[in-house]
C-alpha cells in the first residue's frame, strides 16, 4: 500500500492510496470464490467452481465490485494507520475507475484530522485541588447501610408503611388481557425502596395482610420490554404477610459480627479510612484532569465548527453502540429525552470541542518534550487487560495490522498528561474559581487569539509546535 497526505485547509486533508496489483488480484480471487459457494455451473459441484470461470460468468467488475465492498473498510483503516491521521468524523471514499488485471487499485481519502495545537504554559500551572474531607454523616451512611445488611425480618400484625417488606400475589392486565410478565406468586417487594411503581408504593402502604387491592400504573417511557412503554395497565394485588425490618444495635457486638474489627470504634475508623482513599483517588483524577484541561485553556488552535459537529457525532455513535449492548433502543431513549438525534449530537458540541482541544494539546507537548512509548510500556498496557493472552503475541497481531500506532499515541497522550499533571501546583479550589472570575490581560489576548494559526499535521513531520 502507498499513501501521500494533502492538506486541503480547515482541518481536512485528502489521502491518496495506492494498492498493489498482487493484493488486488489476491481479494477478487477471495471475492470470486465466495460468490462460487452460491453457484451452479455443469460439471462442478455446488461452491466448487473455480474462480476464473465465475468471473467468466458474472464479469470480473461485479466480481471486483464484491471484492471492494470487503477489503475497502479494511484498507480505509490501514491507510489513515500509515499516513498517521488521525480522524475526526465520516469519511468521503472516492474510488477511481476499476483497474484491468494486473493494475494498481486507486482511491482517496477526504476526512477531517484532529487539530494542531500551538502551546502556551503546559508546565507549572497553578491548578485547583480539593481536600478530601470525610464528614461524620458520611461515615454514618456507611454504617446504616452495612446495618441494612444485617436486618432481620418479623413478622408485623399493622398495616405496612414505608421501609416494610410485603409478600404479595398479583396479576395484570392491558385492556382487560394479561401480558408477558404481569403474573407472579409469593414475591416479596420493599415499599419506598424505588423498585416498585409509584403507584404501587402508594396502594400497598397502609395495607395489611389480607387485604386485596386494585391499581392502576402506567409504565414509563424508558419501561423494558418497549412495547410497554407509556402503556396504562391494571393491577390485582393480595397482600399476603407483612414483615418489618429490625435492624441489629450499632455496638461492639454488631461491628463483631460484620467485620473483622471487635469494636464499632475501630470499624468506623476502617471506613473514614476506605472513605478518604476513594475521595483522595477521586481528588486526585480530577486535579490531573484539570490541570491538563488548563493547558488547554492556554494553547491556540483552530476548531472549525464542523470539525467540532462531526466529534459530536463521533461520541453520540459511541452512546448509541453503548445502549445498544445494554439492551436500549436509542430512538427511545431519544423520545425519552424529548429531543431529535440530532439536537442530542448538537448538545454533545461542548463536549467534543473540550475533548478535541485536549488530544491536541496533549500530542503538541508529546511531541514539544519527545515522548517516546517503550516496548515494555506497551506490552504493560495490554498485559492490564483482561484475559490470559500473552501480551507479545497481542502487540505482534496489532503490528501486522498497523494497529500498534493507535496503542502508541494512546500511551504517548497518557505520558503527557501525566507529564502536565506532575509538574502542575496544587492550589485549593476556591482560589482556582477567583481567578478564574478575574480579569486580565493575558487572558483577553488568549481568548481573542484562540482561533490563530495553528498548522496541520504533514507527512514524517516530528517536530512539536512550540518546539521552536
Amino acid at each position: 500500500m502507498k499513501t501521500s497526505v494533502t492538506e486541503l485547509g480547515d482541518s481536512r486533508v485528502r489521502v491518496d492510496v495506492g494498492i498493489e496489483p498482487d493484493a488486488v488480484e489476491q481479494r477478487v480471487e477471495r471475492a470470486a470464490r465466495r460468490l462460487a459457494k452460491d453457484m451452479r455451473m455443469p460439471g462442478f459441484r455446488k461452491g466448487k467452481v473455480p474462480p476464473q470461470l465465475v468471473m467468466q460468468r458474472v464479469g470480473r467488475g461485479a466480481v471486483l465490485e464484491e471484492a471492494l465492498r470487503e477489503s475497502l473498510p479494511e484498507w480505509y483503516e490501514r491507510a489513515l494507520l500509515d499516513a498517521g491521521i488521525t480522524p475526526v468524523g465520516d469519511p468521503k471514499l472516492d474510488v477511481s475507475d476499476f483497474p484491468a488485471a494486473g493494475e494498481e487499485l486507486s482511491f482517496s481519502i477526504e476526512v477531517a484530522v484532529r487539530p494542531r495545537a500551538k502551546l502556551g504554559e503546559y508546565k507549572g500551572l497553578e491548578v485547583g485541588r480539593v481536600e478530601p474531607d470525610v464528614s461524620e454523616d458520611a461515615v454514618q451512611a456507611e454504617l446504616d447501610r452495612l446495618r441494612e445488611g444485617f436486618a432481620s425480618l418479623t413478622p408485623a400484625d399493622r398495616p405496612a408503611a414505608l421501609g416494610d417488606l410485603v409478600l404479595i400475589d398479583y396479576g395484570g392486565t392491558i385492556d382487560g388481557e394479561p401480558f408477558e410478565g404481569s403474573q407472579a406468586s409469593d414475591t416479596m417487594v420493599e415499599l419506598g425502596a424505588g423498585n416498585l411503581a409509584p403507584e404501587l408504593d402508594a396502594a400497598l402502604a397502609g395495607a395489611s395482610a389480607g387485604d386485596e387491592v386494585t391499581v392502576e400504573v402506567t409504565f414509563p417511557p424508558d419501561h423494558r420490554p418497549e412495547h410497554l412503554s407509556g402503556q396504562r395497565a391494571q393491577f390485582e394485588v393480595k397482600v399476603k404477610e407483612v414483615r418489618e425490618k429490625q435492624l441489629p444495635e450499632l455496638d461492639d457486638d454488631f461491628a463483631a459480627e460484620a467485620s473483622e474489627f471487635e469494636t464499632l470504634g475501630e470499624l468506623r475508623e476502617e471506613i473514614r479510612a476506605r472513605l478518604e482513599g476513594a475521595l483522595e483517588a477521586r481528588a486526585e483524577a480530577e486535579f490531573h484532569e484539570a490541570a491538563v484541561d488548563a493547558a488547554a485553556e492556554r494553547a491556540r488552535l483552530d476548531l472549525p465548527k464542523e470539525l467540532v459537529h462531526a466529534r459530536a457525532h463521533d461520541m453520540w455513535e459511541r452512546l448509541e453502540r453503548s445502549l445498544r449492548s445494554r439492551g436500549v433502543d436509542p430512538q427511545a431513549y431519544a423520545r425519552m429525552q424529548g429531543k431529535t438525534r440530532e439536537e442530542l449530537v448538537t448538545e454533545l458540541e461542548s463536549d467534543a470541542e473540550r475533548a478535541l482541544r485536549r488530544e491536541a494539546t496533549l500530542a503538541a507537548v508529546a511531541d514539544a518534550e519527545q515522548v517516546d512509548v517503550s516496548e515494555e510500556e506497551m506490552l504493560a498496557a495490554l498485559g492490564s487487560g483482561e484475559g490470559d493472552e500473552d501480551p507479545q503475541r497481542i502487540l505482534e497481531r496489532l503490528r501486522r495490522t498497523g494497529r500498534d500506532a493507535m496503542l502508541r499515541e494512546e500511551l504517548r497522550l497518557r505520558k503527557a498528561a501525566e507529564l502536565i499533571a506532575t509538574s502542575a501546583k496544587p492550589i485549593p479550589r476556591e482560589q482556582a474559581a477567583a481567578r478564574e472570575r478575574l480579569w486580565t490581560p493575558q487572558k483577553e489576548q488568549q481568548e481573542g487569539g484562540g482561533r490563530g494559526d495553528a498548522g496541520l499535521w504533514t507527512p514524517g513531520d516530528r517536530q512539536g509546535p512550540g518546539a521552536g
